[in-house]
Formats: structure tokens, C-alpha cells, sequence
């Protein structure tokens, strides 16, 4: 009785299972370019990043910029017993004047520099974290294919299982079969319901990420994905690495940061130099007639200039030392960048052309031979002509290389994404002179 409880069990399960899979399938395939262009849109942490490069693009008029002019007013050699009289002295005045502080030839236009190439390079880190996204969306996207195929691939065996089944139980009871074959038939079905399930928690899985990179409720159902075909790479990797090297954003975010070094350094240098104060003042002067003197009272101009004295000179070499350590840094994070990507392009290419080969031997050569090798025991175990195990046996056969085939498929397209993200550009539409791209 128990037994029979079991089975019916796992006969509803498989039921429920398949009334899942077939309301999932009303709903309207993903479109890829859709899914990109929502997270582009709607991700925060890119967002972020544009409000950063933003934010230091409006440093660089700041940097240019003077520094605002000083007006001043004073009164000049009064009385301090009369200090609003200004006729009993001839030394008294009302002095108006203006000063300017001016930095030593260049150094407004390093300084514009430095903050430019430094915003250049927060502007070509967005577009890094964009081919970064498109990436995850990608890998996300066709692990949501793999699984789904999984999915149908578990039901196919789970109808095969349920007449293996079937055939088994008749077999025993006509005497032609063992009560042991039964056990194992059914223990597969488990089996399976087994993997159908661990399969469903994955793909939720898979949707709660892709709605975390779009920025939508975890919630979201997502459809199903469109089966595509491998797309060629006819690119070398030389070829492959010359487009990287100038269309990565990443290269060219380091190779800002090298150019900004490289002006802060020639700014150290400049710091050696003093800056200048330029003054005007005008005197108001009042007549003064006194026993002592008698003084018409002209007015008069004052024009005078002031600098800094650059005696500190350990703080200004520690600067230009800083500055020089900032360049070496920034060219070598850009050698280690282009040495990353010249071992990530032939990597990956190795293991696509790994994976188009396993694909076209599982299409062409084995997945037609193992059906082949299943229908044939399908139909001598019917007439007990090969026992349950060689039967057992040509199923998980087949059902284990139809798995790495879509996983094959699957992970192709998922290693084409990282190579388009290391390399800057599509792959497969890329030409082979760097700098242009078709669209």
C-alpha cells in the first residue's frame, strides 16, 4: 500500500511539474537586446557611475578657473584721535584698490589637464561597467536557455520513463519480468523528478538575478529563450587583441589616468616656481594747509606686485616623487590590462573552438547514434530481447549527451559575451582593421 501511495506520489508531482512548464511557456519569449537596453536604463550601479564621471567633468572648469579678485577699502595714516579727518595730515588718504593672484605660466593649464583626463577616465569607466552588464546580462540569459532545455529534456524522459514503467509492470505480470526491474524503473522516475526539480529552483534562480540586474521586482516571470545558432569568430587573436587595445574602455580609462599622472608630474615640477599678487590702489587725498607744510592734495596710484618665496623645497620634491610613483603605477596597471587581455582572448578562443567542435560532434555523430541505440533497445526490451539495464543504459546515454550538448551551446554563447566584453566590441561583426566596428 505504501508503494502505491508513492508512485501516485510521484505521478502528481511530475503532473504538477509539467502544468508548471506549460504556463511558463504562454508567456512571451525574451528578447536579448530588450533585456540589455532595460538594464542600461534602469541599473543603479551604473547610474552611479554616470553621476561620478558627471560629478569630476564639472571639476575641470574649476580647475582653470581663477581665483576670484580682492577688492579692498581702507583708510591710510589718519589721526587715530580723528579718524574721519583727513585734511590735517598730509599723509592721509582714502585708498581704493583691487589685487589679482595669478599662478606661474602653466600651471592653470596642467591643472586643467589633470582634471580632465581624470573625468575621462571616470567617462570610459561607465562604459566598461556597460559591457560589464551586458555581460552578466548575457551569461544569465543563456544559462536561462541551458536550464529550460534541461527542463524539457527531463520531461521527455519522464513520458519515456512512465511507458518504461508501464511495460515493466506488464511484463511481470505476464511472468517475462523481474519484480526488480519495476524497482529500478520507478527509482529512475524518482530520479528525474529529482533533477526537474533541482532544475526549477535553478531557474528561479536565474530570473531572480536577471531581474536584479534590470532593476525589476524579484518577482518578475520571465519567459522563455529562442534557440539561436553559434555565431563565427574570423577574427586572429592578434586581430582580436589590436581591437581591444583601442576600443576597450578600460585601456583607455588607465590610459587617461597615465596622461593625468603625467601632467601632475609636470604641475610638481612647476610647483618649484612661485605665483604671483598684482595690486592697484587708488588715494583719495584731501588739501592740507598747517603751519608745518601745505600740500595741494593730488591724488594718487599705487601698482605693486607680491610672490611666494618656494624655500620648502622637501615639500615640493615629495610632490613631483608622488606624482612620478602615480605614473609608474598607472602604466603598469595598463601593461598588466593589455597582458590580461592578449591571455584572455586566446583562452577563450581555444575554449570556443572547443565548444563548436563538441557541439557539431553531439549534432552530427552522437546524439543521432545514441537515439538510434535507444529506439533499438526500446523495442527489443518490448520483446525481451535485452534486459532492463542495457535499456537503463542507452536512456541515461542519450539523455547525459543531449544535456552537454545545450550546455555546450549554452556556454559558447556565454564565453562570446566575455570575449566581447574583454575585447570592447562584437566579435563576430568586428573587422579586422581596429578602430572600426559594424553595427
Amino acid at each position: 500500500m505504501k508503494k502505491i501511495h508513492t508512485l501516485t506520489l510521484l505521478i502528481l508531482l511530475s503532473f504538477s511539474s509539467a502544468l508548471a512548464r506549460s504556463e511558463e511557456k504562454k508567456l512571451p519569449p525574451e528578447q536579448l537586446p530588450a533585456l540589455v537596453a532595460t538594464a542600461m536604463t534602469n541599473n543603479p550601479e551604473l547610474k552611479a557611475s554616470e553621476s561620478r564621471w558627471q560629478m569630476f567633468s564639472f571639476r575641470v572648469k574649476q580647475a582653470s578657473a581663477l581665483e576670484d579678485p580682492m577688492f579692498m577699502l581702507k583708510m591710510q595714516n589718519v589721526p587715530a584721535r580723528n579718524p574721519f579727518v583727513f585734511n590735517r595730515d598730509t599723509q592721509s588718504s582714502k585708498v581704493i584698490g583691487i589685487s589679482q593672484q595669478l599662478p606661474f605660466w602653466g600651471k592653470r593649464a596642467l591643472r586643467q589637464k589633470v582634471a580632465r583626463h581624470e573625468a575621462e577616465s571616470y567617462k570610459w569607466a561607465v562604459e566598461e561597467r556597460r559591457l560589464d552588464l551586458t555581460r552578466m546580462v548575457k551569461e544569465n540569459y543563456y544559462q536561462l536557455w541551458s536550464v529550460d532545455k534541461g527542463l524539457g529534456i527531463v520531461e521527455k524522459n519522464l513520458k519515456l520513463l512512465t511507458d518504461v514503467v508501464a511495460v515493466t509492470e506488464l511484463k511481470y505480470s505476464l511472468g517475462k519480468g523481474m519484480q526488480q526491474d519495476i524497482f529500478k524503473a520507478r527509482l529512475e522516475k524518482s530520479k528525474m523528478i529529482e533533477m526537474q526539480i533541482t532544475l526549477q529552483q535553478q531557474r528561479k534562480s536565474l530570473e531572480a538575478n536577471l531581474n536584479y540586474l534590470l532593476c525589476r521586482p524579484r518577482n518578475t516571470p520571465v519567459g522563455q529563450v529562442a534557440d539561436f545558432t553559434l555565431p563565427n569568430v574570423t577574427l586572429s587573436p592578434e586581430q582580436l587583441n589590436a581591437i581591444a587595445i583601442e576600443q576597450r574602455p578600460q585601456v583607455k580609462s588607465l590610459t587617461s589616468l597615465v596622461n593625468k599622472a603625467e601632467a601632475s608630474l609636470l604641475l610638481a615640477k612647476k610647483e618649484f616656481f612661485p605665483d604671483f599678487n598684482f595690486s592697484l590702489e587708488y588715494m583719495f587725498r584731501d588739501p592740507v594747509s598747517t603751519e608745518m607744510a601745505t600740500d595741494p592734495g593730488d591724488n594718487m596710484i599705487s601698482l605693486g606686485v607680491t610672490f611666494n618665496l618656494p624655500f620648502q623645497q622637501e615639500k615640493r620634491r615629495a610632490m613631483r616623487a608622488e606624482s612620478a610613483f602615480e605614473r609608474t603605477m598607472a602604466t603598469e596597471e595598463l601593461n598588466a590590462l593589455k597582458n590580461s587581455i592578449s591571455s584572455t582572448i586566446t583562452e577563450t578562443l581555444a575554449q570556443l573552438e572547443r565548444r563548436r567542435k563538441l557541439v557539431e560532434l553531439y549534432k552530427d555523430g552522437i546524439i543521432p547514434q545514441a537515439e538510434h541505440s535507444l529506439e533499438s533497445a526500446l523495442i527489443s526490451y518490448r520483446v525481451s530481447k535485452v534486459d532492463f539495464l542495457t535499456l537503463l543504459d542507452s536512456k541515461m546515454t542519450l539523455f547525459n549527451y543531449e544535456r552537454e550538448l545545450y550546455e555546450s551551446q549554452a556556454e559558447y554563447m556565454m564565453k562570446l559575451a566575455q570575449l566581447e566584453a574583454a575585447i570592447g566590441t562584437d566579435p563576430t561583426t568586428a573587422t579586422g582593421n581596429a578602430g572600426h566596428h559594424e553595427n
